[in-house]
């Protein structure tokens, strides 16, 4: 058996593996940005302008301007008020919770992402649905005013993206602050907006988004998107003030990289397109995002024999049965989808 643990090359379209090629459909490079040329030139442009990185805090005499820039960026894009950006996903969600969780009573939905936990409690698994019609009657019949609800924008891994209109349910008199983790859906769903604009706007609602830019958007930092009376209070936080700031340079390209984002995308959904119409009902999906949920547990090894590696491991504990998901990216071309079709008619599924 080949060691797929100790890979020495980046991952693309194909790996290979002691001189043998394999087709990989795993990872959340959902938007192939790791190997698109015009990104990474856009990157190098980056370094050359601004250096390799920025060791010193935000809060400095002397900045560099680019992270105001790519924040004003970010917030206009992705429609939100305003936005902070900080060196990683996990400390955005961090920074998040920690600054907003004592605005309120908590509440988690089910599979919310560890790095949205205040503790290492693990959070209830239940059904979202389950859990939306209990969250509506438990805020509404109590005496609490202000309530935290955390949750993720969707489940990735049995793909299922939330619907958060239930939130007009509650009694208008309820101030809500609603912290979703959009890690995943950023830069892909919603025609590649994420979730900040697809939430609703109602005046007892605070809409508050954080998301790692590492898997879509392909760039090592995290990202906050809110009204601008909860950006400035943010950043006036110890964990903001005392935390480096992610590379310059990967901002740089950021922030000029609207139109490969978007051709990414459009690539993206054309290769969703090429897969779903040849799946069968056994298959769980969403429309527009490029995770495939498999029911057979031997998928895995089916197509690792037609040299075609997937994402599968145990969930939910590491003695449990595998979860096997084809995920698709940018970088897949016609042939590959192709390939994996036929891969699939061949092992029966």
């Amino acid at each position: 058996m080949p060691d797929f643990k100790s890979i020495d090359q980046p991952f693309s379209n194909t790996i290979n593996i002691g001189g043998t090629s394999y087709l990989y459909f795993g990872g959340t490079a959902y938007l192939g940005i790791p190997q698109d040329q015009d990104f990474i030139d856009l990157h190098i442009e980056g370094i050359k302008k601004f250096g390799l990185n920025n060791g010193t805090s935000r809060t400095n005499n002397i900045q560099l301007g680019t992270y105001d820039e790519a924040e004003k960026v970010a917030a206009a894009r992705y429609g939100a008020e305003a936005a902070l950006i900080t060196s990683s996903g996990y400390l955005a969600a961090q920074l998040t919770i920690k600054a907003l969780s004592v605005l309120g009573k908590v509440i988690y939905a089910p599979t919310a992402h560890p790095a949205l936990w205040l503790t290492d409690k693990t959070i209830k698994n239940e059904d979202f649905d389950t859990w939306k019609s209990k969250t509506i009657a438990l805020i509404n019949n109590s005496e609490e005013k202000t309530w935290v609800l955390i949750c993720n924008s969707m489940n990735n891994l049995f793909p299922e993206v939330y619907d958060f209109n239930f939130l007009t349910k509650i009694n208008p008199e309820k101030e809500i602050i609603l912290i979703v983790d959009d890690s995943h859906g950023i830069g892909v769903n919603n025609n590649g907006l994420g979730a900040f604009s697809s939430l609703p706007l109602k005046a007892n609602i605070e809409r508050v988004v954080v998301a790692s830019m590492a898997k879509a958007l392909g760039v090592d930092a995290g990202l906050i998107l809110a009204s601008g009376p909860i950006i400035s209070k943010l950043k006036n936080t110890n964990i903001f003030v005392g935390a480096s700031p992610p590379s310059a340079a990967s901002l740089f390209a950021f922030i000029h990289a609207e139109k490969i984002y978007k051709k990414a995308w459009e690539r993206l959904q054309n290769n969703i397109s090429l897969l779903s119409v040849s799946l069968s009902t056994l298959w769980r999906y969403e429309p527009g995002f490029p995770a495939f949920l498999s029911q057979d547990i031997d998928l895995a090894a089916g197509l690792l024999k037609e040299k075609i590696l997937i994402s599968s491991f145990p969930y939910p504990n590491p003695d449990s049965a595998p979860i096997n998901r084809i995920v698709l990216s940018s970088w897949h071309t016609d042939e590959d989808i192709d390939k994996l079709i036929l891969a699939i008619k061949k092992t029966g599924k």
